[in-house]
């Protein structure tokens, strides 16, 4: 049986979780996080999120160490759960990363529109009032295309490009966040929160979820380890992300905070914040950096789900949840690429869905990931680990429950609309299918594991 081409080091994971951590959404919706909690509301939302995340980045590195494999959550559930549970996770979790994908290409379209106005022609219809441009779903079916080749040719490509776009990126939101607050005022940091300092925190950390999700990455691409990969790295790899995501996001709500009072941040138009620093500057280069750099985001963002939902995709087919064919490895390539095509003939068609289509999907995301944490921390607690395993993995339940919690009960605002439940229902449906498409008669293939089940963690 062909395997999967251990190329992989340190770095190189870390690119990964951190590009699939960090898309377009700080551009897209960091006036929604400012509005919802002001520059103190949306730094504390952060940092309550992030430090409430620690625990679950815990319990992820030690379950990488111990079960290296691709299906991630699905394997960690399939030791002590029946196999529905396995599969429920799974499908949960390719939501989070797989509808990722065509918002990234269809971002890439409003971004590309903002520079060049032309391309917002060729109304082709609408969906919930958002219209659906030619050049839109062009430029998201040529970015699918290519790097759907790049991932169909072998991870260190995939990988080298995330390296790469990873410094890119960073170097460019250096660059004009130190042009910005040369323009910036203190005083435009008031009001500290734009509710009351409870509320504006609580409003910000119930979207931390879905902009620090990407951490457990790590996991889908554990067996392309290279051979002399140091199993510790796993967990260096998932918490130094989740400090990443943390420090990244502080610096952009500050740098957003202080360069862009909050009324600029109100004006109408895809993009506030390029508005804000335009004006600040007085001038248009200022926007065309922040435009490319989050072209570079949305390109790194794109690839990094890409592999994290083929991978996962990948090992549940392996394991007859879906159809097993998907689990086909290229034997020259050493990629999974059956499910690299069919994560891009997905993504293809969900680009037809517009702006409108996606989004509440996206929601669901938060969600999404949640569910797969929440899944990972039990099937740890099951593994009898010692004390601190024990105390990260019970507060790890905690914290995911009541992050599903403040989204699905009705009382608690930002809670779910009828559109997010259309999108949990219509998702559910398909994974039904797809399971009832997978070989009843060939089993659930297992892979073999480096820890026994008794090993201790």
């Amino acid at each position: 049986m062909t395997k999967l081409a251990r190329k992989l080091h340190l770095f190189d994971y870390f690119a990964l979780a951190f590009g699939v951590m960090v898309g377009t959404g700080w551009l897209v919706v960091m006036d929604d996080v400012l509005d919802r909690g002001g520059p103190a509301g949306a730094v504390l939302g952060f940092t309550a999120g992030a430090l409430m995340l620690l625990p679950v980045g815990y319990v992820y590195g030690r379950l990488v160490r111990a079960i290296p494999d691709a299906a991630s959550e699905v394997a960690y559930t399939a030791r002590f759960f029946p196999t529905w549970v396995s599969f429920v996770t799974g499908w949960t979790m390719l939501l989070s990363y797989g509808l990722t994908c065509p918002f990234e290409a269809l971002a890439a379209g409003r971004i590309s529109g903002y520079l060049f106005p032309a391309m917002n022609s060729f109304e082709l219809y609408r969906l919930g009032g958002y219209p659906v441009y030619l050049p839109h779903v062009f430029l998201g079916l040529v970015i699918t295309i290519v790097l759907g080749w790049l991932n169909y040719r072998g991870i260190q490509a995939s990988a080298r490009f995330m390296k790469w776009s990873t410094l890119t990126f960073l170097s460019l939101v250096i660059i004009f966040a130190v042009a910005g607050v040369e323009h910036g005022s203190e005083a435009n940091l008031h009001p500290l929160f734009s509710h009351t300092p409870l509320l504006s925190v609580l409003l910000v950390w119930q979207i931390v979820p879905w902009l620090l999700s990407g951490f457990e990455s790590v996991g889908k691409c554990a067996e392309e380890a290279s051979p002399d990969f140091r199993d510790r790295d796993f967990s260096i790899a998932v918490i130094s992300t989740i400090f990443a995501g943390l420090g990244f996001f502080w610096f952009v709500i500050l740098t957003v905070a202080y360069v862009a009072p909050a009324r600029v941040l109100e004006t109408p138009g895809p993009f506030p914040v390029a508005i804000a620093f335009e004006r600040a500057l007085r001038a248009h280069w200022i926007v065309d950096l922040i435009m490319a750099s989050a072209l570079v985001a949305v390109m790194r963002t794109f690839n990094g789900n890409m592999i994290a939902s083929s991978r996962l995709l990948f090992a549940m087919g392996r394991r007859n949840l879906v159809d097993p064919r998907i689990a086909y490895v290229h034997p020259r390539n050493q990629t999974p690429s059956a499910a690299v095509i069919m994560v891009g003939v997905a993504t293809a068609i969900a680009v037809f869905l517009g702006q409108a289509g996606l989004v509440p999907i996206l929601e669901v995301g938060a969600v999404a990931s949640a569910v797969g944490w929440m899944a990972a921390c039990a099937s740890f607690l099951c593994m009898k680990p010692g004390l601190v395993g024990r105390t990260a993995a019970v507060f790890g339940v905690l914290v995911t429950s009541l992050m599903i919690l403040v989204k699905v009960i009705p009382l608690v605002p930002g809670h779910f609309t009828r559109h997010e439940w259309i999108a949990v229902v219509l998702w559910a449906g398909l994974g039904g299918l797809m399971h009832l498409s997978a070989n009843p008669a060939g089993g659930a293939s297992r892979v073999v594991e480096r820890a026994a089940s008794g090993s201790k963690v």
